[in-house]
């Protein structure tokens, strides 16, 4: 399952794929990320209101229902094959959808990415869950899929790809 990736563009080349507001300041701060684990912030585009936007979530998906965001299951991968069926991903699957930029990823100590030095999106789903006193908290999960015929020899999973486009 993808459970590494990497983020190794420069500001604008993200800015060129798509004419959206990035996160306050994002220019100044934004660093290449050679190694991206579960747990970390990253970068999304998500889309909420009928606006896309990026922004900053945790990977791995927090449940509106949870009591404890600090201690609560947050899965970092959803199965496209069942997605829609599961409690804990059935409402973002119908409403709150999100790309990943990824320069590659990584299964097996391999690193996957393409020929050319181009972005790709990983699919994703996000939630926002709200504290009792206020606090909110983005997190997000990639989706997986079957490996296709490249990826097969190395591991049966692999992220959902979205083509450039």
């Amino acid at each position: 399952m993808c459970g590494r990736y990497e983020l190794c563009f420069d500001y604008e080349s993200l800015r060129e794929h798509y004419q959206c507001s990035f996160p306050k300041n994002f220019e100044k701060y934004y660093q290449k990320q050679p190694l991206i684990k579960p747990n970390q912030p990253i970068l999304t585009l998500k889309q909420e209101h009928k606006k896309h936007n990026y922004s900053f979530m945790l990977w791995g998906l927090l449940s509106e229902w949870s009591k404890d965001p600090l201690n609560s299951f947050r899965p970092y991968n959803a199965r496209a094959e069942t997605i829609s069926e599961k409690p804990s991903f059935r409402s973002a699957w119908r409403h709150r959808r999100c790309l990943i930029p990824a320069s590659g990823f990584f299964e097996n100590k391999y690193k996957i990415r393409r020929k050319d030095p181009e972005i790709f999106w990983l699919a994703g789903i996000w939630n926002r869950w709200l504290g009792k006193e206020g606090s909110e908290i983005e997190s997000c999960t990639i989706i997986t899929t079957y490996a296709n015929r490249l990826i097969k020899p190395l591991h049966n999973r692999m992220p959902s790809i979205i083509p450039n486009g």
